[in-house]
């Protein structure tokens, strides 16, 4: 069993602070950020920033879809998001950039062994980076 990982960037017009407190906006803006990878999402404790837990479904294509209830902590400039249900951990690092800031979601795994293991390291990310390439365009028209 292999980390699986994908990654993705973007630049929005918002300096660090406003963009993490968009990210960690769990009650208004990340509803409206989602792509339509994402169902039944919903607020379960909190709902801004550290110590919020929410869940959804992620539909990540037609037969596969994943049900999870992510916890969030902050620590400086990234928040990150683990599922009770999974492995499955999903990091928003904000750096300054110009004007700006660079906001790279990174989501990891514990993959499946043997063959199958080799085929998920290979197309999941590729799917992943898709989702996660929409909802930081979202992100980016949100902050502008």
């Amino acid at each position: 069993m292999g980390q699986v990982s994908a990654s993705s960037s973007v630049v929005v017009a918002a300096d660090p602070q406003r963009t993490l407190a968009a990210i960690g906006d769990y009650e208004t803006v990340r509803p409206r950020i989602l792509s339509s990878h994402y169902r039944d999402y919903k607020v379960v404790e909190g709902g801004q920033g550290a110590g919020t837990v929410v869940e959804w479904t992620l539909q990540a294509t037609e037969k596969r879809s994943r049900n999870v209830r992510a916890s969030v902590t902050v620590a400086d400039s990234t928040l990150t998001e683990r599922d009770a249900n999974s492995t499955l951990v999903t990091t928003w690092a904000v750096t300054p950039e110009g004007a700006g800031s660079k906001v790279t979601v990174t989501t990891t795994w514990q993959g499946a062994g043997g063959v199958a293991g080799i085929f998920e390291g290979i197309f999941a990310p590729l799917g992943l980076k898709k989702i996660q390439a929409e909802v930081l365009a979202n992100l980016a028209r949100e902050l502008a």
